[in-house]
């Protein structure tokens, strides 16, 4: 299955390290949730690109093909124009990329392995490695994209219990862990994110193209258990020898070997012009591709069995697409004592015959897409760097944490105070509207006051008003004859009334009718007076109640209203009087 892992190779004893929060979700998110997976490579003038898919929880590679890039050596400098040449080949292969990784050649990353305290933390040792690899910078730290990848460590057995006539045993020493760390220039890095912008791509990883080389290998299973395989990946004038050890890169190198530029001269070219043709140096000799290649692979294994002599190469694989890599195998055969072959990446990872031309060159991209694919992601992802954790200055914090406390507190007391104004307003406004109300009940609270003083006035002198104004009103004259003006009773116990008589014999009539029906009444003048109605003559009584006088209401009987009676009218004298009439009866004296 392609991209599978060796099922021979024995797992090494590693330390289990502890991410930071949400470092296994943003990565699973990102990598594994991914499906649909891109790789880029750019390899000179051309555009290797590897598709693959993640099913079963196993990356497989579906796709792998090379497009020539159009766009001139010069350029390639220019993240724009670069970006648009990978976009028209992209354009032209009729890929339609999702998540894109792409990788960043060895000769733009520097590797340094460091020496740390065992930790299972990787935030903890992150922080060490920026402290120690910062010191060794070329660059200022600001400038760098730093991360690192923790190398399988051998399980160390136990020190021997001490016996009881042994020496004082001296305290073992402190655990360590090698860290192969990796740095990118941030300009680097940057200069990547905006080809992929240039390019509409959506860039979710940036790993480096040796341990892409590694992932690769892997996946094709030339390594066998713990042995150290050395691979020799040609591309268009740099040849990279990287040494992968129990799944980990061990060492890496790359090399430039191109030729020299047409326009330039051979050196010391004016002084053999000087001198005559018989002191004139030997021509230079062609550049021979094989054989730079081959001087630099022995000089990085040497390098290599300097730094690894416990763990020599045991096989040497050969891979590329510039078509020199078969001189390659034959020099480096003549060289090496370890056996030299040509890795077929087709046919170890199965891949269809349409993708066997391209896949030796597409190594890289290869590695990278099944990289991208893993549970664990890329072991170096310069988009997502492995950081140290953040320094807290806790004073400070405490500082901020008691002003936001304090302003909690002034908004807490102004939205309790708020909240008791409101509800006192609540109150307020509840009483205003009662008063209010009451304001505009007020004249008829007062007539209900006078009325009420009144009824007790009666109740306390004894006295019915209201049969004696019954009683007047059923002994006096009809209405054609006379009407009452105004009816009131006084402070003694008198009644006084008003009225308004056609003649006045009615008047003197009405005075002899008072006295029979037992009232002592004291008459006032008769004046003349103009009436509209015909009311000519006006004359006022005052009615004094005897204290043994009887009212039967039974044996009196009102005259009959006529029938235009407009008592209802307000501008007839009938309902005026009525009004005079309630008024006096019920508000006491007038």
């Amino acid at each position: 299955m392609p991209g599978q892992r060796n099922a021979q190779m024995p797992e090494a004893k590693i330390i289990p390290f502890r991410a930071p929060k949400l470092h296994h979700f943003r990565r699973r998110f990102r990598m594994r949730k991914a499906g649909h997976i891109t790789a880029l490579d750019i390899d000179g003038p051309m555009l290797r690109l590897v598709q693959a898919d993640v099913r079963s929880d196993l990356p497989v590679i579906t796709r792998v093909a090379a497009v020539p890039l159009n766009i001139s050596a010069e350029d390639r400098s220019d993240a724009e124009s670069l970006g648009g040449a990978v976009r028209a080949a992209l354009e032209s292969a009729r890929v339609k990329p999702g998540f894109v990784v792409m990788g960043v050649p060895r000769a733009q990353v520097i590797l340094r392995t460091l020496s740390l305290p065992a930790s299972d933390d990787l935030s903890e040792l992150a922080a060490m490695v920026h402290l120690q690899i910062g010191k060794d910078l070329p660059f200022r730290k600001d400038d760098a994209v730093i991360d690192f990848r923790v190398r399988p460590q051998p399980k160390i057995a136990p020190p021997p219990a001490p016996t009881p006539d042994a020496a004082t045993p001296e305290p073992p020493a402190l655990p360590k862990v090698e860290a192969l760390v990796a740095v990118a220039q941030r300009e680097v890095v940057q200069f990547h994110r905006a080809v992929a912008a240039a390019a509409g791509l959506k860039l979710v990883g940036l790993g480096l193209h040796s341990y892409a080389n590694a992932r690769c290998l892997e996946a094709c299973r030339v390594a066998e258990g713990t042995e150290a395989v050395a691979l020799v990946s040609l591309r268009p004038g740099e040849v990279i020898v990287d040494v992968i050890s129990e799944r980990s890169l061990s060492f890496s190198r790359g090399a430039a070997v191109e030729p020299p530029h047409p326009s330039e001269p051979p050196p010391m070219v004016e002084a053999a012009a000087a001198t005559s043709p018989a002191e004139a140096p030997p021509p230079p000799e062609p550049f021979n591709f094989v054989d730079a290649v081959t001087i630099e692979v022995v000089r990085s294994l040497h390098s290599y069995s300097g730094m690894q002599p416990a763990n020599a190469v045991a096989k040497v694989v050969v891979t590329g697409a510039t078509g020199h890599e078969e001189g390659v195998i034959n020099a480096l055969q003549n060289r090496l004592t370890a056996p030299v072959t040509l890795l077929d990446v087709a046919s170890s990872l199965k891949l269809g015959s349409n993708d066997r031309d391209t896949a030796s060159g597409a190594m890289s991209a290869v590695g990278l897409a099944l990289g991208m694919a893993d549970a664990e992601g890329l072991p170096f992802d310069f988009l997502h760097p492995k950081r140290p954790p953040v320094q807290r200055d806790m004073r400070r914090i405490r500082a901020f944490a008691g002003a936001a406390a304090a302003v909690l507190l002034v908004f807490a007391v102004i939205g309790v105070r708020s909240h008791l104004m409101n509800k006192r307003l609540a109150v307020q406004r509840k009483v205003q509207s009662e008063l209010t109300a009451a304001q505009k009940m007020q004249p008829l609270y007062r007539q209900v006051r006078a009325q009420h003083d009144t009824i007790q006035l009666w109740l306390k002198e004894g006295q019915n008003w209201l049969e004696h104004y019954m009683y007047l009103s059923a002994i006096l004259p009809g209405p054609e004859e006379i009407y009452v003006t105004s009816l009131s009773v006084g402070g003694q116990g008198t009644i006084r009334v008003s009225v308004q008589a056609k003649s006045g014999e009615i008047l003197a009539r009405l005075d002899k009718q008072l006295r029979s029906v037992g009232y002592d009444v004291k008459p006032q003048a008769i004046t003349p007076g103009n009436d509209k109605y015909g009311y000519d003559f006006r004359s006022s009584f005052e009615l004094i109640v005897p204290p043994k006088m009887k009212i039967d209401l039974t044996k009196v009987k009102p005259p009959v209203r006529p029938a235009d009676d407009g008592s209802l009218d307000t501008s007839r004298p009938s309902a005026r009087v009525r009004k005079e009439l309630n008024v006096a009866t019920t508000g006491g004296a007038k």
